[in-house]
């Protein structure tokens, strides 16, 4: 079963996820831009099995160097496959929390590997 959510809906979520970031860590996210989007949509190579809820796409902190300019590192949430996966509002925002926070891990450098490990997978 899906549930059903506005944009604005969805986006209050991620406001909140963000928002529920520990403030230490919050100050050392910098350059990142979070955007929803509905889906993932795969390229040709990828696995057309795959469901991805969210998406970091830029360089760990862990692996930067002393560039004097970046582009921003992108943080994409996917709504419909998140809604799809939840059977209420309070799945939404728990689910919506734990990508925020798995993918927000990948921006200090976590892997998958160790996010599933920790419980965030």
């Amino acid at each position: 079963m899906s549930v059903t959510m506005t944009d604005d809906e969805f986006d209050s979520a991620a406001e909140e996820a963000l928002a529920s970031i520990p403030e230490a860590l919050q100050e050392k996210i910098e350059n990142v831009v979070v955007f929803v989007e509905d889906a993932y949509e795969p390229q040709p190579w990828e696995d057309p099995h795959t469901v991805l809820l969210g998406l970091y796409e830029g360089i760990p902190i862990t692996e930067r160097g002393g560039e004097p300019w970046a582009m921003p590192d992108r943080i994409t949430l996917y709504k419909d496959p998140i809604l799809e996966l939840c059977d209420s509002r309070e799945e939404v925002i728990h689910q919506v929390r734990i990508t925020v926070i798995h993918e927000v891990a990948h921006f200090f450098g976590f892997d998958d590997d160790t996010l599933i490990q920790l419980g965030w997978g």
